[in-house]
């Protein structure tokens, strides 16, 4: 084993690129946020994408929930923090543990995973309708994110008692 001069070039040697390594990860960028795009290259930018999105037909008129699906195929995590649509005044994100419901500021989307938001598990609470959508009509959603660019869909309402399939 080396010891004395040696052994503290080498270490030194070893911290210094470490720590270069680090703070080229941690380093800024100047290109905005942004759901990969500008950060495509960049091994810890989060690239989001939406599938599987969709509202069910509200049993009464003044509330509705959404459901979705978040993917991450990035490096790097991000969060829902907000929804916007014009079909309410208001859309609270909600967790769900067992039989119980809570609102909840954000929900996290994990680097190379996905944040999926399901009946029965974590979702979207619409409230103070504009009106109760009918089957087949097309809602326009706006998903927020902490780090990423907002990312706009178009969302099918679906029968109150659609399930998707796996």
């Amino acid at each position: 084993m080396a010891t004395g001069p040696g052994l503290r070039k080498a270490a030194t040697a070893v911290l210094a690129v470490g720590l270069s390594a680090a703070l080229a990860a941690c380093g800024s960028d100047d290109s905005g946020g942004g759901n990969g795009g500008d950060h495509a290259g960049h091994k810890g930018a989060p690239k989001l994408s939406v599938s599987g999105a969709y509202v069910s037909r509200p049993p009464m008129d003044d509330m509705a929930a959404g459901y979705l699906t978040v993917r991450n195929a990035g490096g790097g995590a991000d969060e829902l923090t907000s929804v916007t649509t014009p079909l309410a005044s208001e859309v609270t994100l909600h967790t769900a543990k067992g039989t119980r419901m809570k609102q909840v500021s954000s929900l996290d989307v994990p680097a190379d995973g996905r944040l999926e938001l399901t009946s029965g598990g974590d979702h979207l609470m619409l409230t103070n309708l504009t009106h109760r959508p009918k089957v087949g009509e097309r809602v326009s959603f706006t998903l927020h994110f902490a780090t990423s660019d907002p990312i706009e869909i178009k969302v099918p309402v679906e029968p109150t008692t659609y399930r998707p399939k796996d």
